[in-house]
Formats: C-alpha cells, structure tokens, sequence
C-alpha cells in the first residue's frame, strides 16, 4: 500500500514530541508500506535529516514556509474565524504542491498528524483519509491562559475558542481519527468522539534501558524547553519545589536538559540548577540522575520524558494532569503530586529510602514495557489506517 504522509515539521530529530511520534510511526509502517513524505517546513533543514528519513520514505517531499508567507498568513487568520495555529501553517503555494503531489503519487491511504495540516486536505476524496489529532490543542491554550500577560489573554481566549470549534469541524472531514490518550479523546467537542481510536505513543526500550553509572544528578527535568508547558514546569520546578528542597538539603541538584530553552529558562541557572540546552544523548542524564520530576500545570497528551525515565529504570515523579494520559499507579510505578509540599516531600521519600526508590523505578520500568511498545501500538494504528 501506498501511504502518504503530510506533516507540519520534519520529523528529525527527535527534540519535539510530535517529531518523535511520527519518525517511529513512519519507522515501523514503512517495513509493510510505500512511504510518501510530505513536511512543511520554517527552519534550516539537516542533510542528515533527511539522510535519516529516506531510509524509511520512497520519496521525501519538503514545502518551505518562507518567513513573510507566514507572517501574511497568521495576520489573514486572525481575521478570519480559522485558529492562528491552521493559518500559521497553511498557504495556498503550499496547497497547489500537496494537490500536485497527490496527483503525481495517487496513494492508497492519506495519513496526516495535528490539525495543522488537516487544512490542506479536508477535501481530497480519492483516498480515504487518517487524522492524528495527537492531543487536544483547545485545552492545552485555555490551560495557558491564565499564565499568560493580562494584555495577551484576550488573544488566547479567542485562539482557543477557534481551536475548539475547529477541532469539533474538520472531525467530519477524516474517515478515520486517532488520538495519544483517553484524556485527550474525552476532550474533543464532538457527538461522535467516540468513534476516535486512541494509539498512544511508545518507547524503545532496547534503546532507553537501564545504565549504571554514578548518580550526579539528584533531580531530572527533560523536553524542549522552549515548550510553554515546559517553560512553565521549570520555573515552577526552581522558584517553588527547590526553595523547599533546600531546607533540608541545600546543595540537592536540579538539571533542566533540553533543546532551545527559552530565556526564562535560562535565567533559572544557579549553583544548584544547571540548563544544559541540546544534549546529544539523553540517555547519559536520565542515567545520571536519581529521580525524575516532570511536574506538567498546562498541555496536554503523553510525556514521551515519563517513558523514556521509566523505561531507563528512574523512579519518577510527576502530576496528576500528565498522569491522567499515562495512567500509572500512584505509589505503585510512580509518584503523583499537586502542590509544592507534596512535590518535596515524594523527592524527600525518595532520597532517604533507596527500597521505595528502587521499587518505583522497578515496577515503572514494567508499567512502561507492558502499555507503551512502538511496534504494538504503530500496529493498531496500520489496522486503523488500513480499514
């Protein structure tokens, strides 16, 4: 079978969880399919990208973006009723080449991922067509605006009402629909949600499995730091759980490890707090650190840095928020907080009782390998896609 697949980034390399999704979808369902790539693109393309992906892809196909294209785009959005996340990401050169390609590739199936790109193609019919919502970006915008300047919440309300209605609109335009979690698929504002199939994300864990090495990271923190979501967990992380960790331990260590972190994140750096930016193998920090904290206020779906944490043997620590996607047992493969103070004191447990630290990272690293494998669920997505 002949798959096309339109993405709104170049899946390579994997600093963005949406990257990650797709490279080990495109991985796997290429062993039994024709790939046919399609990526829009706004940033500086790696040859070695694209080296990487033409392993698994028949033929790679990249539409630039040109920087005053988006820019006449977005502002076009915001006077329309179309979310400024579709506009960003839409142009009509952009459309001309996917029709043109579509043409030229006459594919069996039609596969593409957020509803960033599901402009471009609400209306072809000669194939049946898969949306990959992936998560609800409705809810992760009206999480984010009460965080935001007064003078921007208007701007974010308005982008989420959009996102809603749109999110409920172009629902009806896809054969078939896939969702990361329940969470995200109870939040879709559609009579027939049901009718989504969750697929959730994976892990290798032949890649992410456990290293033992010296522990000289007390605390963990790890995701593209130019994320909101994570912007926001790490300077919750350092100006409201570190100031009580260090009540009893003032030299505990925190590393917040991640691409392009953003100012804010950067002006966190102190003699306890190390910003690492890009680390070209993360395995070496999760290795290195004693627990794991991913404490998520905002966003939505599945913390990939949960999977691999858990899947590299390190107890981990997280919200009731991202828990709700993960679904693991409190006190049984993880540990769940909700305040400061219950933050603290799980670090405090974990420190002081190496039994209870190794049973965590022992009973997630099962949770892990049983729930999240790429190949089981890319499997379900294949019969999903197939149908």
């Amino acid at each position: 079978m002949k798959l096309f697949v339109l993405l709104s980034r170049i899946p390579y390399p994997l600093e963005k969880g949406d990257k990650l999704r797709a490279f080990h979808q495109i991985k796997r369902l290429s062993l039994t399919h024709e790939i046919v790539l399609c990526c829009l693109n706004d940033a500086t393309v790696e040859q070695s990208s694209v080296d990487e992906l033409n392993k698994y892809c028949s033929s790679i196909h990249i539409i630039n973006l040109p920087k005053y294209g988006i820019i006449y785009q977005v502002l076009k959005a915001v006077f329309s009723t179309k979310p400024i996340q579709v506009g960003y990401f839409y142009s009509r050169y952009a459309q001309l080449k996917i029709n043109a390609l579509l043409y030229k590739h006459n594919p069996d199936k039609v596969f593409c991922q957020l509803i960033r790109t599901s402009e471009y193609l609400k209306h072809y019919t000669k194939a049946n067509k898969t949306l990959d919502y992936m998560d609800v970006l409705s809810k992760g915008m009206e999480r984010r605006i009460e965080k935001e300047n007064v003078f921007l919440r208007p701007v974010f309300k308005l982008e989420y009402l959009r996102l809603k209605r749109y999110e409920r609109k172009i629902f009806d335009y896809f054969e078939q629909k896939v969702i990361i979690s329940q969470q995200d698929k109870d939040l879709i504002n559609h009579p027939f949600k049901e009718r989504i199939n969750i697929v959730a994300n994976g892990v290798d864990t032949q890649y992410f499995k456990k290293i033992d090495t010296t522990k000289s990271i007390d605390l963990l923190f790890t995701g593209n730091m130019s994320y909101p979501p994570n912007v926001d967990s790490a300077v919750f992380l350092v100006e409201k759980i570190m100031p009580l960790l260090q009540t009893k331990y003032p030299n505990i260590t925190l590393t917040i490890a991640g691409h392009n972190p953003a100012p804010s994140v950067k002006r966190l750096a102190s003699a306890n707090v190390t910003i690492t930016g890009w680390v070209e193998d993360l395995r070496l920090c999760y290795a290195s650190s004693r627990i794991f904290i991913a404490p998520m206020n905002i966003g939505t779906g599945l913390q990939n840095k949960l999977l691999e944490a858990m899947s590299m043997h390190i107890p981990c620590i997280t919200s009731s928020l991202a828990n709700n996607a993960l679904m693991a047992t409190h006190n049984e493969s993880i540990l769940i907080g909700n305040s400061p103070k219950e933050y603290a004191q799980h670090i405090f447990s974990l420190l002081e009782n190496p039994e209870l630290a190794n049973r965590i990272a022992t009973t997630g690293n099962a949770f892990v390998i049983k729930n999240f494998d790429w190949d089981n669920n890319c499997k379900q997505l294949e019969r999903i896609i197939c149908t």
